[in-house]
C-alpha cells in the first residue's frame, strides 16, 4: 500500500464543531479507512459514538458496533489484506464516487472540480493525498454540514450508495454497512433492493483473469466507436449538470431520532 492509503484523509476545517448528532458520519468515514493500529485502538470510542446516534435503527447500529468489535479484535495483517482485496482490485467497489458515474471520462474531472469548489465555498481545503470524491473524505466534509445540506448531498448520491451497498453485500463485506447507514439517514434503504438482481449477474472484476483483461484493454484505441462512447458520456454529463441547474431538487430530510417522533418518522421525499 502507498503511504497515502495508510493515512486517514483529513480536511482543514473551520473553527466550529460538527453537529453532535452527526459525529457518526466521521465514524463511518473511519470505518472505510485502510485498517491501522490507530483505527483498532479507536474502536472503543467509535462504538460509543455509534451507540449515541439516535437516527439509525437499533439493528443497524448493533451491526456497526459488532463490526467495530471485530476490527478491534482482528489480526491487523489479515484486515489489511481483506481491505486491499476489496477496494484496490477492480472498480466495482471503488470508494471514488464519480467513478461509478463517469468512469474515466472527462466529465469525471469536471465533477471533481465542481466538488472542490463546493468544499472551498464552505471554507474547507483538502489536507490529504486523496481525490475529493473519495467517500471517506466526502463524509468528513458532510460531518461539518448542517442537516439540510447533508440530506441534499446524500439524496444526490443515493443511487451510487445503493449500488455500492449491493456490491459489497454480494461480496460479504462488513463495509456494506457504511453506504447502507447513509441511505438509512434519509430513509432510502429500500433503494438497494432494485440493484441486487443486477449485481448478482455481474462478473467479478477483482479476479486475476479480470484484472489481466483490464490491463489489456488499457491500450489507447482510436476508433469511431470509442469516439461515440466519449460523446455519449459527455452528453450524459452535460444533461446531469443542466438538470442540476434547471430543475429544483426535491428535499431529502435526515431521519429524525425515534424519540423525537416515535409515531411516524418521515421517509425521504421521492
Amino acid at each position: 500500500m502507498t503511504e497515502a492509503a495508510t493515512q486517514s484523509p483529513t480536511l482543514v476545517e473551520p473553527s466550529f464543531e460538527p453537529l453532535q448528532g452527526m459525529r457518526s458520519l466521521r465514524v463511518l468515514a473511519r470505518l472505510l479507512d485502510y485498517p491501522t493500529q490507530e483505527l483498532q485502538d479507536a474502536c472503543g470510542e467509535l462504538i460509543e459514538i455509534l451507540n449515541a446516534e439516535r437516527r439509525l435503527g437499533v439493528a443497524l447500529k448493533s451491526s456497526l458496533m459488532e463490526w467495530c468489535q471485530r476490527l478491534q479484535e482482528g489480526d491487523l495483517l489479515e484486515l489489511q489484506a481483506e481491505y486491499v482485496a476489496m477496494f484496490d482490485k477492480g472498480r466495482a467497489t471503488s470508494l471514488l464516487l464519480f467513478e461509478h458515474v463517469h468512469g474515466e471520462s472527462r466529465d469525471r474531472g469536471q465533477a471533481m472540480v465542481d466538488l472542490m469548489a463546493e468544499y472551498s465555498a464552505a471554507g474547507f481545503e483538502l489536507d490529504a493525498r486523496e481525490l475529493p470524491d473519495h467517500l471517506p473524505v466526502f463524509l468528513e466534509y458532510l460531518s461539518m454540514c448542517d442537516e439540510a445540506e447533508i440530506g441534499r448531498w446524500l439524496g444526490e448520491i443515493r443511487h451510487i450508495l445503493a449500488l455500492l451497498t449491493a456490491r459489497l453485500e454480494e461480496r460479504g463485506a462488513d463495509h456494506a454497512l457504511v453506504p447502507l447507514s447513509l441511505l438509512a439517514l434519509i430513509g432510502a434503504e429500500g433503494d438497494v433492493e432494485e440493484h441486487r438482481p443486477q449485481v448478482k449477474k455481474e462478473v467479478p472484476d477483482n479476479t486475476p483473469e479480470a484484472l489481466d483483461a483490464v490491463w489489456e484493454e488499457e491500450a489507447v484505441r482510436f476508433s469511431a466507436t470509442s469516439d461515440e462512447d466519449c460523446a455519449l458520456q459527455s452528453a450524459e454529463g452535460r444533461r446531469l449538470a443542466e438538470r442540476k441547474h434547471t430543475v429544483q431538487s426535491q428535499p431529502v430530510r435526515i431521519m429524525p431520532a425515534p424519540s423525537l417522533n416515535a409515531s411516524s418518522a418521515p421517509s425521504a421525499d421521492r
